[in-house]
């Protein structure tokens, strides 16, 4: 392949992120751009593969590329599923409504809801994490700024605890497979997750005060309903537990249970209005799923050309701890799934803790800008008044609260697993 070609792909690259990062300028979806550049990429290259051995390789080296699309895709299909069914129940936000106090003061709200965002996006996508966790702050009864506020503190906490578990995080699932870490090690990422929600959450309190009635919600679930939430629950254990003593990997294990609320639907929805829950399916958000196929598809272009040989040396000049820290800033300015990938392409030679380290800062340092990760465009799109200018206003606390979170990341890492790699 000629130098010419390279340079053409590494464009189709460059208009693909351009497209990502311009996506509310071009009002484009960023799923189409991706998908369009990255195929267009894979055909390029087989057409200027240079002969029928050269087109062999290639079609080695993309099957290789579609195998760990597809275990993502799968793995995704089937927790999205389970989330698709609560969220369009609203199971979540009623246990929580019902488990809260009738009178709490503004800042134990804080704390409530910050928890309450770290918790739920350990099991859920962060889309779902950002929409359940507003929609029960729409619920209460603040004022604007308290409500901005309220929004700023969900963005960050949903990123945040979605570093700890792979059902929670795209790029801790990614790293996952990549089989840098294991579940045990991530779930350490809980420790520096709540430090660094609950400094962000200390530091939003100037200026808040006065009590906040809560409303309690009164609907009525069904045998079903709460059969598949302890599916959902019992599936996510079961992934850990039989990946720690098995080495299942987990997209087999989420499966299973995606089939087990496909027969709970069959055997106990009596209900002949009720949407069947193989139907819930439809209910996933494919342009995610496209997202990742799109941008996979670039990343491995760019890993077969070469080009991602300068983050390998970008590790190779600068200490892993340093650069670790650098990477989850750039996630604000660059989507934190490509800037994932491509480190995992680049292949630096990492110990366990800086792996644990990088997965906090690829999953955190997004919250630092409201563009920077999809649980703060989505926080723009539905709280009135949260701007990015009014957003970036609050950048110096959350830049606080991540570095807290990152350096109670990197020591608790170190003194578990070493500096070996």
């Amino acid at each position: 392949m000629t130098m010419s070609i390279e340079i053409v792909l590494v464009i189709f690259a460059v208009l693909a992120l351009l497209g990502v990062v311009l996506e509310e300028v071009i009002h484009i979806n960023k799923a189409k751009t991706t998908l369009f550049f990255g195929s267009l990429s894979w055909l390029v290259m087989f057409m200027f593969a240079g002969g029928h051995e050269q087109q062999e390789v290639m079609l080695e080296k993309l099957n290789h590329n579609l195998l760990e699309i597809a275990t993502l895709w799968l793995f995704l299909m089937a927790t999205m599923t389970f989330v698709a069914y609560l969220n369009a129940k609203g199971i979540v936000q009623s246990v929580v409504q019902r488990l809260c106090p009738a009178q709490m003061s503004l800042r134990n709200l804080m704390l409530l809801v910050a928890l309450f965002a770290m918790m739920l996006s350990m099991v859920c996508d962060n889309v779902t994490a950002t929409l359940v966790t507003l929609g029960l702050v729409h619920a209460f009864d603040v004022d604007k700024r308290t409500r901005i506020k309220l929004a700023v503190l969900v963005v960050f906490a949903v990123n945040s605890g979605g570093v700890a578990l792979i059902t929670g995080d795209v790029t801790t699932l990614m790293i996952f497979l990549s089989g840098h870490v294991t579940m045990p090690q991530l779930l350490v990422l809980w420790l520096p997750a709540i430090a660094g929600v609950m400094v962000l959450a200390l530091l939003m309190f100037p200026g808040i005060s006065g009590h906040v009635t809560i409303e309690k919600d009164t609907k009525v679930f069904t045998g079903m309903d709460w059969a598949i939430v302890g599916t959902f629950f019992s599936t996510i254990l079961c992934t850990m537990l039989f990946n720690f003593f098995f080495g299942v990997p987990p997209v087999l294990t989420f499966l299973t249970g995606l089939s087990i609320m496909f027969f709970i639907g069959h055997f106990m929805d009596m209900d002949p209005h009720e949407i069947r829950i193989l139907e819930y399916v439809r209910q996933i958000e494919y342009e995610t799923l496209l997202f990742f196929l799109g941008i996979l598809l670039l990343v491995g272009m760019l890993k077969e050309i070469g080009t991602l040989d300068l983050l390998t040396n970008f590790y190779a000049q600068l200490a892993p701890q340093y650069a670790n820290y650098l990477m989850g800033l750039f996630s604000a300015l660059i989507d934190n799934v490509p800037l994932t990938a491509a480190l995992l392409k680049s292949e630096p030679v990492l110990p366990t803790s800086e792996w644990l380290a990088l997965t906090y800062g690829v999953g955190v340092g997004g919250s630092l800008l409201a563009i920077g990760s999809a649980a703060g465009i989505i926080a723009m799109s539905k709280v009135k008044g949260l701007t990015f200018g009014a957003y970036l206003r609050y950048t110096p606390l959350v830049l606080i609260a991540y570095t807290v979170g990152y350096i109670v990341a990197l020591l608790i890492a170190t003194s578990l697993f070493g500096h070996s790699v």
